[in-house]
């Protein structure tokens, strides 16, 4: 067996060699009792501290993220070794190919456009109908970047408001249509569910990224929490012992505050 505590530099294929040992009988056994299933939500939030690191632009922060992801990636492909239905060279020889297809310009023949690059790929995965292009989408993506990719390619089959008004008429539209359900305690979630779309369809209008913009609330929102948590200490009381109006009041001297002298 390898000494691997001697070793001065590691190599991707040394880190599949240990997920290898720490997988197999002898190894860790936590390690080997995983499956694709319990550790799903593991792939999925090294991806989100992935995209993390590269908001805060640290390569060093970027560079351990992206082994946390290659670490998964392994896992997954050595489950599915041991499973006899592919290898990790598998993965490889499959995206090289994909690669290789939807680069024709570079590998063959051809110009590069985004119209040729979405014939290939719909070609690829033997889309003929533009409502298969929409199934294709994710459902394991969030749902605001979600909804604003089967946008986008229902977009390109002329499914499109014709303008930036007629999206925000829709969006009081559906406002409308939830207060009416609110009302009647009725469809309350569906209804919800298309406000929520006709507001990704907007900020599509005006080319922003519904999750960042959703992103940059949040942040805000702790920004002014603190300072309303901060004001209700200042006045020697906790949150908590305020009343909702109170709260409020304090919310919005947060959000508004008075200009200084």
């Amino acid at each position: 067996m390898i000494n691997f505590k001697e070793k001065p530099h590691y190599t991707v294929e040394d880190l599949r060699q240990i997920v290898a040992l720490l997988r197999h009988p002898g190894g860790c056994p936590w390690d080997g009792a995983q499956t694709h299933q319990s550790i799903r939500r593991n792939f999925i939030e090294e991806a989100y501290e992935v995209a993390e690191a590269i908001d805060e632009g640290s390569p060093a922060h970027l560079r351990e993220e992206l082994g946390d992801v290659l670490l998964q990636v392994l896992f997954h492909a050595s489950i599915e070794e041991d499973a006899g239905r592919f290898t990790l060279d598998d993965v490889a020889d499959g995206i090289c190919k994909k690669l290789i297809f939807r680069h024709p310009h570079v590998f063959g023949e051809g110009e590069a456009s985004p119209d040729s690059w979405e014939a290939l790929k719909r070609r690829e995965k033997g889309q003929t109908t533009y409502t298969a292009t929409l199934q294709a989408v994710a459902k394991s993506l969030p749902g605001l970047w979600r909804a604003e990719k089967i946008q986008a390619k229902a977009a390109k089959a002329g499914f499109e408001w014709p303008d930036a008004q007629a999206a925000m008429d829709k969006l009081a539209e559906e406002l409308g249509e939830l207060q009416s359900a609110v009302a009647d305690h009725t469809n309350i979630k569906e209804e919800l569910g298309d406000l929520l779309f006709a507001a990704v369809k907007v900020a599509r209008f005006f080319q922003i990224d519904a999750e960042d913009a959703l992103a940059g609330t949040c942040e805000k929102f702790i920004r002014r929490f603190a300072g309303v948590e901060a004001a209700a200490a200042a006045q020697g009381r906790d949150m908590g012992e305020l009343s909702v109006d109170q709260l409020m009041d304090l919310w919005n001297r947060e959000k508004h505050p008075e200009p200084r002298a």
